[in-house]
């Protein structure tokens, strides 16, 4: 059974570790960089993808986990009046977003062999 592709925010799993979600690919160096729920930050290369086994699992319930902030922390910080006029200043929040890093997208397309990486 061959691995699934890799796709930022997605989250995978080996068979009896950790999950991890993907965070970043970076296609000239064929890396993949994953974080584990923790907030551990790790670096796979391509080939280790391939040879692994890995298979896609759902996100943990409380995705927080890696997250170091309170609720209380920011409580009522952000919070607009109504009708004060910022909110026709900060414009479309989407307007910045890469659609490269949309998840759903993989920016390698794994083969049928390691030898054969396609790129987009």
């Amino acid at each position: 059974m061959a691995n699934p592709a890799p796709v930022i925010g997605d989250w995978y799993r080996r068979p009896g570790g950790e999950s991890f979600e993907v965070v970043a690919i970076d296609r000239d160096d064929q890396t993949i960089e994953i974080q584990y729920f923790d907030g551990t930050i790790a670096e796979l290369e391509l080939e280790e993808w391939l040879e692994d086994v890995i298979e896609s699992t759902e996100p943990p319930e409380d995705w927080t986990g890696s997250v170091d902030d309170e609720p209380e922390d920011t409580e009522n910080e952000y919070e607009a009046e109504p009708g004060n006029g910022h909110a026709e200043r900060w414009g479309d929040p989407l307007q910045a977003l890469d659609r490269g890093e949309v998840g759903g997208y993989s920016e390698i397309e794994l083969s049928e062999g390691p030898d054969e990486v396609e790129r987009h």
